[in-house]
């Protein structure tokens, strides 16, 4: 923004410190000439008998010199005052000018006992350190995206080259592995899509019955379930909430799914629990599996992260972005998500939910 030029914060204080020590002289200097007036003879007698000069004349250089004395000291010692008092804001100020020219990794870190400067110092300093993170978050996912989709069209390239050179190549098998190439690599662009608006705050909102969400995605995944010998058990009571429908029921699949590939061979259980708890609904899919080591969690709601595997092979293997979307949706919906692995294997996944009030919940189920 184009400002013009003005007088800056340390000559405005240093005037101002000089203007109110003149001020407080002026007064101080007042009452004294008040108190000459009242009670000072106008002539004193010495003891020779001769007259002296009136006091109150002989106090008026006086005041001329004090005052004067009071402006340049005032005018000196404003200027250092002002000069010490600003130099948090300096830096204050050139930390910032920093940041505008992409330079994140610096801080500020004002030494000194807490005032208004370091206070603002401080959660300038935090807001570096959560920017950066975010910075280097989505640097990371830019590049990870970037990587899984040039997988798929770096595989139909190829395969697209064979055809063109070897005119003997069967061409049903072709378009049928060009057809799962590009599903998988649409699916992956459906996800990233869904994860940004996941990301979005301003969803439209409605009221959501988690246990009937529940019940929706586990029909859905049955025939996956089944195929993979997974039994789904779905048990609990109504969780009322309030949100996007469509992303809940996304999260809630996304949740099945993993729990159905990353389980056992064979035998597998995944249990899905819905339940209200005091202002909170709560959401939990536990399902066995092979032991999830405690230092892999963190990890796991990162983007392109595939449980204890970076990749699988099977069909479905998934993009890697099911928990990562699964964490977005329940962030946006300002909720919880907690991973605990369970002892004998597997994994007890939790989502909270705030709860939607009665009076609403009865106005929706009308």
């Amino acid at each position: 923004m184009n400002r013009r030029p003005g007088l800056s914060a340390r000559l405005k204080l240093t005037l101002s410190y000089a203007g109110f020590l003149l001020l407080a002289g002026v007064v101080l200097l007042a009452v004294v000439w008040g108190y000459l007036l009242r009670y000072a003879p106008e002539v004193i007698t010495t003891p020779e008998g001769t007259l002296a000069r009136s006091v109150r004349l002989r106090f008026a250089p006086g005041v001329a010199v004090a005052l004067a004395f009071l402006l340049v000291f005032g005018l000196v010692g404003g200027w250092l005052l002002a000069g010490r008092m600003l130099a948090p804001l300096t830096r204050i100020a050139d930390a910032a000018r920093m940041t505008a020219n992409g330079s994140l990794s610096h801080r500020i870190r004002l030494p000194g006992r807490n005032d208004e400067f370091r206070e603002l110092a401080d959660v300038f300093d935090t807001m570096l350190e959560q920017l950066q993170s975010h910075v280097a978050e989505q640097q990371r996912f830019a590049a990870n995206a970037s990587h899984e989709l040039r997988t798929p069209l770096a595989i139909s390239q190829t395969l697209l080259d064979v055809a063109r050179t070897d005119p003997t190549q069967d061409q049903g098998e072709l378009i049928e592995r060009l057809h799962t190439v590009n599903t998988r690599a649409i699916d992956l662009t459906e996800a990233l899509l869904l994860l940004s608006r996941g990301d979005r705050r301003s969803l439209t909102r409605e009221p959501v019955d988690l246990s009937l969400i529940a019940e929706e995605a586990t029909e859905t995944l049955l025939p996956l379930a089944e195929k993979r010998q997974t039994t789904l058990e779905v048990t609990g009571e109504k969780a009322q909430t309030t949100g996007s429908a469509a992303l809940l029921l996304r999260m809630v699949t996304n949740l099945i799914q993993n729990a159905i590939v990353h389980n056992l061979p064979t035998g597998g259980t995944v249990t899905i629990h819905t339940q209200s708890q005091h202002d909170t609904s709560v959401l939990q899919v536990e399902n066995t599996g092979h032991p999830v080591p405690p230092e892999l969690l963190p990890t796991l709601t990162e983007p392109f992260q595939r449980g204890t595997q970076r990749t699988r092979t099977d069909e479905h293997a998934g993009v890697g972005l099911g928990l990562a979307i699964v964490h977005s949706i329940v962030q946006a919906h300002d909720g919880t998500l907690d991973l605990t692995p369970r002892p004998t294997g597997g994994l007890l996944v939790t989502i909270r939910l705030l709860r939607m009030p009665q009076a609403s919940s009865a106005n929706g189920a009308r």
